[in-house]
Protein backbone atom coordinates (compact mmCIF):
# COMPACT_ATOMS: atom_id res chain seq x y z
CA UNK A 1 0.00 0.00 0.00
CA UNK A 2 1.29 3.26 -0.64
CA UNK A 3 2.22 5.34 2.53
CA UNK A 4 2.74 8.95 3.19
CA UNK A 5 6.40 10.05 3.93
CA UNK A 6 7.06 11.59 7.44
CA UNK A 7 9.33 14.14 5.94
CA UNK A 8 10.31 14.67 1.95
CA UNK A 9 14.12 14.55 2.02
CA UNK A 10 15.50 17.85 0.75
CA UNK A 11 17.88 16.56 -1.88
CA UNK A 12 17.23 16.04 -5.61
CA UNK A 13 18.08 12.86 -6.22
CA UNK A 14 16.25 11.66 -3.35
CA UNK A 15 13.56 13.08 -4.38
CA UNK A 16 13.69 11.37 -7.44
CA UNK A 17 14.16 8.25 -6.17
CA UNK A 18 11.18 8.77 -3.77
CA UNK A 19 8.93 9.62 -6.85
CA UNK A 20 10.44 6.80 -8.76
CA UNK A 21 8.89 4.42 -6.11
CA UNK A 22 5.92 5.73 -6.30
CA UNK A 23 5.21 5.62 -9.55
CA UNK A 24 6.43 1.85 -9.68
CA UNK A 25 3.64 1.09 -6.87
CA UNK A 26 1.32 3.07 -8.42
CA UNK A 27 1.38 1.10 -11.90
CA UNK A 28 1.80 -2.02 -9.82
CA UNK A 29 -2.18 -1.45 -8.57
CA UNK A 30 -3.53 0.01 -11.63
CA UNK A 31 -2.79 -3.05 -13.14
CA UNK A 32 -3.75 -5.12 -9.98
CA UNK A 33 -7.27 -3.10 -10.12
CA UNK A 34 -7.60 -3.76 -13.90
CA UNK A 35 -7.24 -7.45 -13.20
CA UNK A 36 -10.11 -7.86 -10.64
CA UNK A 37 -12.45 -5.43 -12.63
CA UNK A 38 -11.95 -8.19 -15.27
CA UNK A 39 -12.41 -11.02 -13.41
CA UNK A 40 -15.68 -9.00 -11.44
CA UNK A 41 -17.15 -8.63 -15.18
CA UNK A 42 -16.27 -12.10 -16.28
CA UNK A 43 -17.75 -13.39 -12.81
CA UNK A 44 -21.39 -11.44 -13.49
CA UNK A 45 -21.50 -12.52 -16.86
CA UNK A 46 -20.62 -16.44 -15.70
CA UNK A 47 -23.28 -15.59 -12.87
CA UNK A 48 -26.32 -13.03 -14.52
CA UNK A 49 -26.03 -13.29 -17.98
CA UNK A 50 -27.89 -15.25 -21.02
CA UNK A 51 -26.46 -18.89 -21.18
CA UNK A 52 -26.26 -18.84 -25.33
CA UNK A 53 -23.88 -17.55 -27.38
CA UNK A 54 -24.89 -14.53 -29.19
CA UNK A 55 -24.20 -16.10 -32.59
CA UNK A 56 -27.62 -18.54 -31.01
CA UNK A 57 -29.29 -15.74 -30.16
CA UNK A 58 -28.92 -14.47 -33.39
CA UNK A 59 -29.76 -17.52 -35.06
CA UNK A 60 -33.09 -17.54 -32.88
CA UNK A 61 -33.96 -14.09 -34.22
CA UNK A 62 -33.58 -15.21 -37.76
CA UNK A 63 -35.74 -18.28 -37.03
CA UNK A 64 -38.71 -16.73 -35.96
CA UNK A 65 -38.43 -13.50 -38.39
CA UNK A 66 -38.71 -16.26 -41.11
CA UNK A 67 -41.49 -18.09 -39.91
CA UNK A 68 -43.35 -14.78 -39.40
CA UNK A 69 -42.27 -14.09 -43.25
CA UNK A 70 -43.65 -17.79 -44.42
CA UNK A 71 -46.79 -17.32 -42.72
CA UNK A 72 -47.36 -13.62 -43.82
CA UNK A 73 -47.01 -14.98 -47.42
CA UNK A 74 -49.54 -17.61 -47.23
CA UNK A 75 -52.00 -15.27 -45.72
CA UNK A 76 -50.94 -13.01 -48.82
CA UNK A 77 -51.75 -15.98 -51.44
CA UNK A 78 -54.95 -16.90 -49.20
CA UNK A 79 -56.21 -13.27 -49.58
CA UNK A 80 -55.39 -13.06 -53.37
CA UNK A 81 -56.74 -16.32 -54.61
CA UNK A 82 -53.20 -17.93 -56.21
CA UNK A 83 -51.12 -20.41 -55.74
CA UNK A 84 -47.33 -20.07 -54.21
CA UNK A 85 -44.99 -18.89 -56.82
CA UNK A 86 -41.31 -20.09 -57.87
CA UNK A 87 -38.83 -18.68 -55.26
CA UNK A 88 -37.16 -15.14 -56.75
CA UNK A 89 -33.84 -15.54 -58.13
CA UNK A 90 -30.71 -15.39 -55.42
CA UNK A 91 -31.93 -17.53 -52.71
CA UNK A 92 -30.22 -20.94 -52.79
CA UNK A 93 -31.03 -23.50 -55.19
CA UNK A 94 -32.45 -26.92 -53.73
CA UNK A 95 -29.83 -29.94 -53.49
CA UNK A 96 -31.10 -33.23 -54.79
CA UNK A 97 -32.28 -35.56 -51.66
CA UNK A 98 -29.80 -37.87 -51.02
CA UNK A 99 -29.43 -41.32 -53.09
CA UNK A 100 -29.02 -43.27 -49.61
CA UNK A 101 -32.35 -42.48 -48.43
CA UNK A 102 -35.33 -45.47 -49.25
CA UNK A 103 -37.62 -44.56 -52.08
CA UNK A 104 -41.30 -45.26 -52.18
CA UNK A 105 -42.51 -45.01 -55.17
CA UNK A 106 -46.46 -43.98 -55.71
CA UNK A 107 -47.63 -43.93 -59.59
CA UNK A 108 -50.75 -42.33 -60.69
CA UNK A 109 -52.03 -42.76 -63.96
CA UNK A 110 -54.66 -41.61 -65.91
CA UNK A 111 -55.45 -45.17 -67.28
CA UNK A 112 -55.60 -46.96 -70.44
CA UNK A 113 -58.14 -45.52 -72.45
CA UNK A 114 -57.99 -41.79 -73.87
CA UNK A 115 -61.29 -39.85 -71.73
CA UNK A 116 -61.88 -37.94 -74.75
CA UNK A 117 -62.53 -41.22 -77.33
CA UNK A 118 -61.88 -44.66 -75.73
CA UNK A 119 -58.99 -44.76 -77.51
CA UNK A 120 -55.59 -46.82 -75.95
CA UNK A 121 -53.19 -44.18 -74.66
CA UNK A 122 -49.61 -45.14 -74.93
CA UNK A 123 -46.42 -43.55 -72.79
CA UNK A 124 -44.63 -40.42 -73.82
CA UNK A 125 -42.76 -39.76 -70.71
CA UNK A 126 -43.22 -39.06 -66.71
CA UNK A 127 -43.30 -36.42 -64.46
CA UNK A 128 -41.40 -37.17 -60.97
CA UNK A 129 -41.90 -35.41 -57.46
CA UNK A 130 -39.76 -36.02 -55.31
CA UNK A 131 -41.13 -35.73 -51.40
CA UNK A 132 -38.77 -35.89 -48.23
CA UNK A 133 -41.33 -37.80 -45.68
CA UNK A 134 -40.41 -38.62 -41.74
CA UNK A 135 -42.11 -41.33 -40.81
CA UNK A 136 -40.80 -42.03 -36.86
CA UNK A 137 -37.19 -42.94 -36.36
CA UNK A 138 -36.17 -42.72 -40.18
CA UNK A 139 -36.76 -40.80 -43.47
CA UNK A 140 -37.88 -41.89 -46.54
CA UNK A 141 -38.71 -40.12 -49.90
CA UNK A 142 -41.96 -40.47 -51.66
CA UNK A 143 -41.27 -40.67 -55.60
CA UNK A 144 -45.22 -39.62 -56.97
CA UNK A 145 -44.64 -40.66 -60.43
CA UNK A 146 -47.67 -39.30 -62.89
CA UNK A 147 -46.89 -40.92 -66.44
CA UNK A 148 -48.18 -38.72 -69.70
CA UNK A 149 -50.16 -40.85 -71.84
CA UNK A 150 -51.18 -39.72 -75.22
CA UNK A 151 -53.75 -41.32 -76.92
CA UNK A 152 -53.09 -43.06 -80.34
CA UNK A 153 -56.44 -42.45 -82.04
CA UNK A 154 -56.97 -38.56 -80.56
CA UNK A 155 -53.16 -37.80 -79.85
CA UNK A 156 -55.02 -35.94 -76.75
CA UNK A 157 -52.43 -36.06 -73.46
CA UNK A 158 -53.52 -37.09 -70.37
CA UNK A 159 -51.52 -36.81 -66.98
CA UNK A 160 -53.28 -37.67 -63.75
CA UNK A 161 -53.35 -34.76 -61.32
CA UNK A 162 -51.09 -33.72 -58.41
CA UNK A 163 -52.59 -34.58 -55.02
CA UNK A 164 -53.03 -32.15 -52.54
CA UNK A 165 -49.70 -31.35 -50.37
CA UNK A 166 -49.56 -29.33 -46.95
CA UNK A 167 -46.82 -26.80 -49.25
CA UNK A 168 -47.58 -26.39 -52.42
CA UNK A 169 -44.05 -27.40 -55.13
CA UNK A 170 -42.82 -27.56 -51.11
CA UNK A 171 -40.47 -31.10 -50.57
CA UNK A 172 -41.83 -31.80 -46.90
CA UNK A 173 -44.16 -34.39 -46.41
CA UNK A 174 -47.09 -33.97 -43.97
CA UNK A 175 -45.03 -36.51 -41.16
CA UNK A 176 -41.42 -33.96 -41.74
CA UNK A 177 -43.85 -31.32 -41.14
CA UNK A 178 -45.50 -32.36 -37.91
CA UNK A 179 -42.13 -33.90 -36.34
CA UNK A 180 -40.64 -30.31 -37.21
CA UNK A 181 -43.36 -28.68 -35.47
CA UNK A 182 -43.65 -30.80 -32.33
CA UNK A 183 -39.97 -30.94 -32.14
CA UNK A 184 -39.77 -26.66 -31.86
CA UNK A 185 -42.97 -26.46 -29.53
CA UNK A 186 -43.48 -29.57 -27.46
CA UNK A 187 -39.68 -31.21 -27.34
CA UNK A 188 -38.39 -27.03 -27.50
CA UNK A 189 -35.73 -27.96 -30.30
CA UNK A 190 -34.93 -24.74 -32.08
CA UNK A 191 -34.97 -25.16 -35.60
CA UNK A 192 -31.28 -24.13 -36.01
CA UNK A 193 -30.31 -27.16 -33.99
CA UNK A 194 -33.42 -29.30 -35.61
CA UNK A 195 -30.85 -28.65 -38.68
CA UNK A 196 -27.82 -29.85 -37.29
CA UNK A 197 -29.93 -33.11 -36.12
CA UNK A 198 -30.70 -33.26 -40.07
CA UNK A 199 -27.18 -33.14 -41.11
CA UNK A 200 -26.03 -36.13 -39.26
CA UNK A 201 -28.48 -37.66 -41.37
CA UNK A 202 -27.12 -36.58 -44.45
CA UNK A 203 -29.97 -33.83 -45.48
CA UNK A 204 -28.99 -30.46 -45.95
CA UNK A 205 -31.76 -28.76 -44.75
CA UNK A 206 -30.71 -25.04 -43.68
CA UNK A 207 -32.87 -23.49 -40.57
CA UNK A 208 -34.00 -21.07 -43.22
CA UNK A 209 -36.00 -23.95 -45.10
CA UNK A 210 -37.11 -25.12 -42.09
CA UNK A 211 -38.50 -21.83 -40.44
CA UNK A 212 -40.36 -21.11 -44.30
CA UNK A 213 -42.18 -24.63 -43.69
CA UNK A 214 -43.54 -24.03 -39.67
CA UNK A 215 -44.72 -20.28 -41.29
CA UNK A 216 -46.97 -22.19 -44.20
CA UNK A 217 -47.79 -25.04 -41.78
CA UNK A 218 -48.97 -22.79 -38.92
CA UNK A 219 -50.96 -20.51 -41.59
CA UNK A 220 -52.19 -23.67 -42.88
CA UNK A 221 -53.33 -24.62 -39.15
CA UNK A 222 -55.02 -21.67 -38.09
CA UNK A 223 -58.68 -22.38 -39.08
CA UNK A 224 -57.96 -25.42 -36.48
CA UNK A 225 -56.95 -23.10 -34.06
CA UNK A 226 -59.94 -21.01 -34.26
CA UNK A 227 -62.29 -23.87 -33.94
CA UNK A 228 -60.69 -24.77 -30.81
CA UNK A 229 -61.19 -21.50 -29.82
CA UNK A 230 -64.31 -21.84 -30.67
CA UNK A 231 -64.71 -24.86 -28.32
CA UNK A 232 -62.76 -23.38 -25.43
CA UNK A 233 -65.15 -20.14 -25.12
CA UNK A 234 -68.75 -22.59 -25.34
CA UNK A 235 -67.71 -23.58 -21.75
CA UNK A 236 -69.68 -22.79 -18.95
CA UNK A 237 -66.41 -22.10 -17.05
CA UNK A 238 -62.76 -21.53 -18.55
CA UNK A 239 -59.39 -20.95 -16.80
CA UNK A 240 -57.22 -17.96 -18.09
CA UNK A 241 -53.35 -16.65 -17.35
CA UNK A 242 -50.83 -15.45 -18.80
CA UNK A 243 -46.93 -15.52 -18.69
CA UNK A 244 -44.29 -13.09 -20.18
CA UNK A 245 -42.04 -13.95 -23.83
CA UNK A 246 -39.47 -11.73 -25.18
CA UNK A 247 -39.95 -10.15 -28.34
CA UNK A 248 -37.52 -8.47 -30.45
CA UNK A 249 -38.10 -4.85 -30.54
CA UNK A 250 -37.47 -4.00 -34.21
CA UNK A 251 -34.77 -1.25 -34.85
CA UNK A 252 -33.32 -1.42 -31.65
CA UNK A 253 -31.43 -4.71 -31.47
CA UNK A 254 -32.97 -5.59 -27.81
CA UNK A 255 -35.73 -7.31 -26.60
CA UNK A 256 -39.58 -6.45 -24.45
CA UNK A 257 -41.60 -8.18 -22.65
CA UNK A 258 -44.75 -9.80 -24.65
CA UNK A 259 -47.34 -11.97 -23.44
CA UNK A 260 -48.59 -15.65 -24.57
CA UNK A 261 -51.96 -15.54 -23.10
CA UNK A 262 -53.91 -19.51 -22.13
CA UNK A 263 -57.24 -20.12 -22.31
CA UNK A 264 -58.70 -23.52 -21.33
CA UNK A 265 -61.35 -25.47 -20.76
CA UNK A 266 -61.58 -28.57 -19.05
CA UNK A 267 -64.33 -30.54 -17.45
CA UNK A 268 -63.17 -33.72 -16.84
CA UNK A 269 -63.04 -33.10 -12.79
CA UNK A 270 -67.11 -32.77 -12.96
CA UNK A 271 -67.05 -35.39 -15.72
CA UNK A 272 -68.73 -33.04 -18.28
CA UNK A 273 -68.96 -33.70 -22.06
CA UNK A 274 -67.12 -30.96 -23.32
CA UNK A 275 -63.50 -31.83 -24.09
CA UNK A 276 -60.27 -30.60 -22.60
CA UNK A 277 -59.10 -27.94 -24.67
CA UNK A 278 -56.63 -24.95 -24.59
CA UNK A 279 -56.42 -21.54 -26.66
CA UNK A 280 -53.41 -19.40 -27.04
CA UNK A 281 -52.97 -16.24 -27.85
CA UNK A 282 -50.09 -14.00 -28.31
CA UNK A 283 -49.53 -10.06 -27.61
CA UNK A 284 -47.07 -7.49 -27.56
CA UNK A 285 -48.14 -6.36 -24.10
CA UNK A 286 -50.04 -6.83 -21.39
CA UNK A 287 -52.40 -4.10 -21.33
CA UNK A 288 -56.02 -5.18 -20.76
CA UNK A 289 -57.67 -4.30 -24.10
CA UNK A 290 -55.77 -7.86 -24.72
CA UNK A 291 -58.13 -9.93 -22.73
CA UNK A 292 -60.93 -7.90 -23.15
CA UNK A 293 -60.69 -8.62 -27.17
CA UNK A 294 -59.66 -12.13 -26.94
CA UNK A 295 -62.65 -12.89 -24.93
CA UNK A 296 -65.39 -10.48 -26.28
CA UNK A 297 -67.78 -12.99 -27.15
CA UNK A 298 -67.33 -14.88 -24.06
CA UNK A 299 -70.04 -15.83 -21.04
CA UNK A 300 -69.61 -17.66 -17.93
CA UNK A 301 -67.25 -17.53 -15.31
CA UNK A 302 -63.14 -17.72 -15.28
CA UNK A 303 -61.11 -18.72 -12.83
CA UNK A 304 -57.95 -15.84 -12.64
CA UNK A 305 -55.45 -14.46 -10.25
CA UNK A 306 -55.88 -10.79 -9.63
CA UNK A 307 -54.87 -9.49 -12.75
CA UNK A 308 -56.19 -5.70 -12.97
CA UNK A 309 -56.54 -5.88 -16.70
CA UNK A 310 -59.96 -8.57 -16.21
CA UNK A 311 -61.88 -5.58 -14.48
CA UNK A 312 -63.34 -4.55 -17.26
CA UNK A 313 -64.23 -8.25 -18.45
CA UNK A 314 -66.08 -8.55 -14.87
CA UNK A 315 -68.34 -5.01 -15.09
CA UNK A 316 -69.57 -5.97 -18.32
CA UNK A 317 -71.67 -8.81 -16.12
CA UNK A 318 -70.98 -11.34 -18.99
CA UNK A 319 -68.02 -12.94 -16.92
CA UNK A 320 -68.01 -14.09 -13.19
CA UNK A 321 -65.15 -14.20 -11.79
CA UNK A 322 -63.67 -16.92 -9.82
CA UNK A 323 -60.55 -16.30 -7.56
CA UNK A 324 -57.49 -18.77 -7.05
CA UNK A 325 -56.87 -20.70 -3.68
CA UNK A 326 -53.32 -21.59 -4.92
CA UNK A 327 -52.59 -18.45 -5.09
CA UNK A 328 -53.54 -17.80 -1.58
CA UNK A 329 -51.78 -20.47 -0.12
CA UNK A 330 -48.37 -19.96 -2.27
CA UNK A 331 -48.33 -16.81 -0.32
CA UNK A 332 -48.18 -18.43 3.38
CA UNK A 333 -46.10 -21.01 2.18
CA UNK A 334 -43.48 -18.20 1.04
CA UNK A 335 -44.01 -17.29 5.18
CA UNK A 336 -43.96 -20.21 6.74
CA UNK A 337 -40.51 -20.97 4.66
CA UNK A 338 -38.66 -17.59 5.50
CA UNK A 339 -40.03 -17.47 8.89
CA UNK A 340 -40.87 -20.46 9.81
CA UNK A 341 -44.45 -18.79 10.98
CA UNK A 342 -46.78 -20.74 13.02
CA UNK A 343 -49.84 -18.68 12.10
CA UNK A 344 -49.08 -19.84 8.13
CA UNK A 345 -48.50 -23.46 9.44
CA UNK A 346 -51.86 -23.54 10.58
CA UNK A 347 -53.34 -21.30 7.61
CA UNK A 348 -51.72 -23.86 4.58
CA UNK A 349 -53.30 -26.70 6.85
CA UNK A 350 -56.29 -25.53 6.83
CA UNK A 351 -56.70 -25.04 3.46
CA UNK A 352 -55.33 -28.41 3.15
CA UNK A 353 -58.85 -29.48 4.44
CA UNK A 354 -60.72 -27.86 1.65
CA UNK A 355 -58.51 -29.49 -0.62
CA UNK A 356 -58.78 -32.89 1.12
CA UNK A 357 -62.83 -32.52 0.39
CA UNK A 358 -62.24 -31.91 -3.08
CA UNK A 359 -60.15 -34.61 -3.70
CA UNK A 360 -63.11 -36.88 -2.78
CA UNK A 361 -65.26 -35.32 -4.77
CA UNK A 362 -63.32 -35.10 -8.27
CA UNK A 363 -65.09 -36.83 -11.09
CA UNK A 364 -68.31 -36.75 -9.23
CA UNK A 365 -71.61 -34.44 -11.28
CA UNK A 366 -71.83 -30.93 -10.50
CA UNK A 367 -75.16 -31.36 -7.98
CA UNK A 368 -73.10 -33.76 -5.84
CA UNK A 369 -70.33 -31.62 -5.71
CA UNK A 370 -71.77 -28.81 -4.86
CA UNK A 371 -73.66 -30.76 -2.04
CA UNK A 372 -70.48 -31.82 -0.83
CA UNK A 373 -69.38 -28.39 -0.64
CA UNK A 374 -72.54 -26.89 0.99
CA UNK A 375 -72.33 -29.50 4.11
CA UNK A 376 -68.27 -29.83 4.40
CA UNK A 377 -66.56 -26.79 2.33
CA UNK A 378 -68.66 -24.38 3.41
CA UNK A 379 -67.78 -24.54 6.97
CA UNK A 380 -64.84 -24.90 7.06
CA UNK A 381 -64.31 -21.99 4.56
CA UNK A 382 -66.07 -19.80 6.61
CA UNK A 383 -64.26 -20.57 9.81
CA UNK A 384 -60.33 -19.76 7.79
CA UNK A 385 -62.00 -16.52 6.99
CA UNK A 386 -63.09 -15.34 10.93
CA UNK A 387 -59.80 -17.42 12.17
CA UNK A 388 -57.66 -15.15 9.09
CA UNK A 389 -59.74 -11.64 10.19
CA UNK A 390 -58.84 -12.86 14.12
CA UNK A 391 -55.32 -13.37 13.61
CA UNK A 392 -54.68 -10.24 11.74
CA UNK A 393 -55.35 -8.10 14.70
CA UNK A 394 -52.52 -9.84 16.76
CA UNK A 395 -49.65 -9.12 14.05
CA UNK A 396 -47.71 -6.01 12.80
CA UNK A 397 -49.93 -4.73 9.89
CA UNK A 398 -46.67 -4.38 8.02
CA UNK A 399 -45.39 -7.79 8.47
CA UNK A 400 -45.40 -10.18 5.29
CA UNK A 401 -47.58 -12.73 7.15
CA UNK A 402 -50.20 -9.38 7.76
CA UNK A 403 -49.82 -8.88 3.64
CA UNK A 404 -50.11 -12.35 3.17
CA UNK A 405 -53.51 -12.55 5.40
CA UNK A 406 -55.06 -9.48 3.57
CA UNK A 407 -54.42 -10.64 0.34
CA UNK A 408 -56.40 -13.84 1.32
CA UNK A 409 -59.08 -12.07 2.45
CA UNK A 410 -59.08 -9.90 -0.54
CA UNK A 411 -59.29 -13.01 -2.86
CA UNK A 412 -61.93 -15.01 -0.78
CA UNK A 413 -64.47 -12.90 -1.07
CA UNK A 414 -63.87 -14.02 -5.35
CA UNK A 415 -63.84 -17.49 -4.73
CA UNK A 416 -67.09 -17.95 -3.44
CA UNK A 417 -68.92 -18.78 -6.48
CA UNK A 418 -66.92 -22.14 -6.40
CA UNK A 419 -68.71 -23.00 -3.47
CA UNK A 420 -72.45 -22.60 -5.11
CA UNK A 421 -71.60 -24.11 -8.49
CA UNK A 422 -69.99 -28.14 -8.87
CA UNK A 423 -68.82 -27.15 -12.25
CA UNK A 424 -66.03 -24.62 -10.78
CA UNK A 425 -62.89 -25.60 -9.40
CA UNK A 426 -61.13 -24.67 -5.74
CA UNK A 427 -58.03 -23.24 -7.97
CA UNK A 428 -56.73 -21.96 -11.48
CA UNK A 429 -54.03 -24.54 -11.69
CA UNK A 430 -55.53 -25.69 -15.40
CA UNK A 431 -54.35 -22.65 -16.36
CA UNK A 432 -51.62 -22.73 -14.73
CA UNK A 433 -49.91 -26.15 -16.30
CA UNK A 434 -51.19 -25.04 -19.39
CA UNK A 435 -47.80 -22.66 -19.01
CA UNK A 436 -45.42 -24.68 -18.04
CA UNK A 437 -44.69 -25.69 -21.62
CA UNK A 438 -44.28 -22.07 -22.92
CA UNK A 439 -41.83 -21.88 -19.31
CA UNK A 440 -39.32 -24.81 -20.67
CA UNK A 441 -39.69 -23.30 -24.29
CA UNK A 442 -38.50 -19.61 -23.71
CA UNK A 443 -35.31 -20.93 -22.04
CA UNK A 444 -34.35 -22.37 -25.03
CA UNK A 445 -35.87 -19.55 -28.29
CA UNK A 446 -34.98 -16.55 -25.53
CA UNK A 447 -37.01 -14.73 -27.79
CA UNK A 448 -39.96 -13.88 -30.14
CA UNK A 449 -38.45 -12.15 -33.32
CA UNK A 450 -41.73 -10.50 -34.58
CA UNK A 451 -45.47 -10.27 -33.78
CA UNK A 452 -45.96 -12.79 -36.31
CA UNK A 453 -44.20 -15.24 -35.04
CA UNK A 454 -45.80 -14.78 -31.65
CA UNK A 455 -49.20 -15.87 -33.37
CA UNK A 456 -46.87 -18.54 -35.17
CA UNK A 457 -46.08 -20.24 -31.94
CA UNK A 458 -49.61 -19.51 -30.50
CA UNK A 459 -51.15 -21.45 -33.18
CA UNK A 460 -48.93 -24.60 -32.67
CA UNK A 461 -48.84 -24.28 -28.52
CA UNK A 462 -52.73 -24.45 -29.11
CA UNK A 463 -52.98 -27.38 -31.74
CA UNK A 464 -50.38 -29.87 -29.64
CA UNK A 465 -50.81 -28.42 -25.93
CA UNK A 466 -55.10 -29.26 -26.83
CA UNK A 467 -53.91 -32.99 -28.22
CA UNK A 468 -51.69 -33.55 -25.31
CA UNK A 469 -54.43 -32.86 -23.43
CA UNK A 470 -57.15 -35.52 -24.72
CA UNK A 471 -54.25 -37.94 -24.49
CA UNK A 472 -53.32 -38.43 -28.45
CA UNK A 473 -50.06 -38.20 -30.07
CA UNK A 474 -49.70 -34.36 -31.52
CA UNK A 475 -46.90 -36.25 -34.18
CA UNK A 476 -49.23 -38.37 -35.33
CA UNK A 477 -52.48 -36.65 -35.47
CA UNK A 478 -50.98 -33.52 -36.98
CA UNK A 479 -49.60 -35.64 -39.61
CA UNK A 480 -53.17 -37.03 -40.46
CA UNK A 481 -54.27 -33.59 -40.04
CA UNK A 482 -51.95 -31.94 -42.58
CA UNK A 483 -52.25 -34.58 -44.90
CA UNK A 484 -56.02 -34.47 -45.15
CA UNK A 485 -56.45 -30.49 -44.19
CA UNK A 486 -55.76 -28.95 -48.10
CA UNK A 487 -58.98 -30.91 -49.31
CA UNK A 488 -61.36 -30.52 -46.40
CA UNK A 489 -64.16 -28.05 -46.89
CA UNK A 490 -63.68 -25.43 -43.82
CA UNK A 491 -67.24 -26.08 -43.04
CA UNK A 492 -66.08 -29.40 -41.26
CA UNK A 493 -63.04 -28.23 -39.80
CA UNK A 494 -64.18 -29.47 -36.14
CA UNK A 495 -64.24 -33.36 -37.91
CA UNK A 496 -60.19 -32.80 -37.58
CA UNK A 497 -60.48 -31.94 -33.88
CA UNK A 498 -58.17 -34.60 -31.75
CA UNK A 499 -60.68 -35.65 -30.32
CA UNK A 500 -62.58 -37.19 -33.15
CA UNK A 501 -58.81 -38.57 -33.95
CA UNK A 502 -58.97 -40.29 -31.45
CA UNK A 503 -62.52 -41.74 -31.88
CA UNK A 504 -61.59 -43.32 -35.49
Amino acid sequence: MLETAKTLPDEPSELKHLVGLLSSEVKSQALLIEKLRHQLIGMRRHRFGASSEALDQLQLSLEDEEVAQAAEEVASQADQNTTPDQKPNGQPRRKPLPDHLPRHEDILSPGDECGQCGGKLKKLGEDVTEELEYVPGRFVVNRIVRPRMACGCCETIQQAPMPSRPIERGRPGPGLLAHILVSKYADHLPLYRQSHIFEREGLDLSRSTLADWVGQSTALLEPLADAIRKHVLNGQAIFADDTPVNMLAPGSGKTKTARLWAYVRDERPWSGDGQPASWYQFSPDRKGERPNKHLLDYDGFMHADGYAGFNDLYRTGKITEVACMAHIRRKFVDVHKSQGSAIAEEAIKRIAKLYGIEKDARGQPPDERREARQSQSKPEFEDLEVWLYAQLTRISGKSPLAMAIRYALTRMKKLRPWLDHGFLELDNNAAERSMRPIALGRKNYLFMGSERGGKSAAIAYTLIETAKLNNVDPQAWLTDTLNRIADHKINRIDELLPWHYAQT
